[in-house]
């Protein structure tokens, strides 16, 4: 495999942060934003929703049949090396490559279809009371609130519309013809893309960043998090807490006691969902062995 460049790297952050912030744009443009200079941005994996998203949507998906045992078989072994061999380039590589492709073939509007069905199904009764509370208190404040995600923009946008939020950058999908070619727009939104989308966003809404806050679950979000004035760390990992704790920032943690620490267990290593697809396909893997995802078809 050819090693990525720092530079070529760096060009695919800053495409997939420009391509989502085209995108929120686009969706609040049918509203007036409010006259503040100040936002509020959201992680949504274990901060705004309990779990992963993308866990939920590739469960909805194999019950409607998307796609096969053997293929969550393929996604698992990937995901099991790039937990071994940790972020370098030819891993996050390996994850580009992977990230959406379960949906590759399918019509755009197909896809949005269901994922309107399966968020009802299997995320709306998963948010977090306490962090949708946060984001209620900006709204009241006059500030607009953007969800920022490494999940597919069109599950982030249908998650910021039912929360009443502003919008939503996500990881764009490339599409042809009303259908999903499988390859991404630059790169998942992960990491140091999370933050070139804040950025490109910034100076699209005229948003000064000093006032803005941000809030996220996990260490790799550290490149979104210190960008801002008020950054705050929810339900947070073990080093992103000992990050917060040394600099100063608010800890809100919603988490109690088992479900803490399963959620923890459940979440470690994919830190984001930075493989899409491929970081749901173990626990889908497992659901399978234990016979709790039904096999019956969805019609």
């Amino acid at each position: 495999m050819t090693r990525s460049s720092p530079r070529d790297l760096r060009a695919r952050s800053v495409l997939a942060g420009e391509a989502s912030a085209a995108a929120a744009e686009l969706e609040a443009a049918l509203t007036t934003p409010p006259a503040s200079h100040a936002a509020a941005f959201f992680d949504v994996d274990n901060t705004m929703l309990q779990g992963a998203s993308v866990f939920h949507l590739a469960r909805g998906l194999y019950r409607r049949k998307f796609f096969t045992t053997r293929e969550i078989s393929g996604k698992a072994w990937q995901q099991l090396r790039f937990r071994l061999q940790g972020e370098t380039p030819e891993s996050v590589a390996d994850a580009r490559a992977a990230a959406l492709s379960f949906i590759a073939g399918h019509r755009v509007s197909e896809v949005r279809i269901l994922v309107e069905e399966i968020f009802d199904e299997l995320m709306a009764d998963r948010i977090w009371p306490g962090t949708r509370a946060l984001a209620q208190q900006h709204l009241d404040a006059g500030e607009r609130v953007w969800l920022v995600t490494a999940a597919p923009v069109e599950v982030a946008q249908l998650l910021a519309r039912r929360l009443g939020l502003t919008g939503a950058l996500g990881t764009v999908a490339a599409e042809s013809d009303g259908v999903y070619t499988g390859e991404l727009v630059g790169d998942i939104l992960h990491g140091p893309a999370k933050a070139e989308a804040v950025r490109a966003l910034a100076d699209r809404e005229d948003l000064d960043l000093a006032a803005c806050s941000a809030y996220s679950d996990s260490v790799n979000d550290l490149p979104m998090l210190e960008m801002v004035g008020n950054p705050c760390a929810v339900n947070p990992d073990g080093r992103l807490r000992r990050h917060a704790e040394v600099a100063g920032w608010r800890v809100r943690d919603y988490r109690t006691g088992r479900k803490a620490t399963r959620l923890a267990l459940l979440t470690a290593g994919a830190s984001g969902v930075t493989l899409g697809a491929v970081s749901a396909a173990v626990a889908v893997r497992r659901c399978l062995n234990r016979g709790c995802v039904s096999r019956r078809r969805v019609s």
